[in-house]
């Protein structure tokens, strides 16, 4: 069936109307014709919140800011204060928040959405320090499941943390504005 060139279809409930609606309104539902592909605000709005792509810079930019923050506080502040000693499930206990904020970090900096990179980093960074933190228990010792279990947590967190900030660096959502 051949579309005349007179009518429009409606995008919202598909109804066909006459190139001369009267108020470039739909007969049937009401919604406004657009002349243009251009997705709505509310179209923007949903689609904001959905990340385009994976970017291997920023993925290698989490890898470090992830890598150089759980190195130097599971590694290198009990080098540097020997009073703390973060072996074994201390050193998990410790890796979760700096994962979230490592993520966190890299969701302000970054540009775009960018919410999938610093999972994968801490992902990366994860499995060498479950194992380094499994390796080296003494007196604070844990099964080695808890080290995969607290290693997903921290993954885990890691994804939330991204998540906030870059809604922070986004600001409010369109749904908020709107209202």
């Amino acid at each position: 069936m051949a579309k005349s060139t007179n009518t429009i279809a409606c995008q919202m409930c598909g109804a066909t109307n006459p190139a001369s609606a009267p108020g470039q309104r739909c007969q049937i539902c009401g919604a406004r014709f657009r002349d243009s592909k251009r997705p709505s605000r509310l179209e923007d709005a949903d689609r904001s919140h959905h990340q385009e792509g994976f970017s291997l810079t920023w993925c290698g930019i989490s890898l470090v800011v992830v890598g150089i923050l759980t190195a130097a506080v599971v590694i290198g502040l009990p080098m540097v204060v020997p009073v703390f000693d973060f072996e074994g499930s201390a050193g998990m206990m410790l890796s979760i928040p700096v994962w979230f904020v490592s993520g966190m970090l890299v969701g302000l900096i970054s540009p775009g959405r960018t919410v999938v990179e610093p999972v994968v980093a801490t992902f990366l960074v994860a499995m060498p320090t479950a194992f380094l933190l499994f390796t080296g228990q003494t007196v604070k010792v844990m099964p080695a499941w808890m080290y995969v279990l607290m290693s997903a947590l921290g993954v885990l967190f890691s994804l939330i943390g991204s998540y906030v900030g870059d809604r922070i660096q986004v600001g409010p959502t369109a749904s908020a504005s709107l209202e």
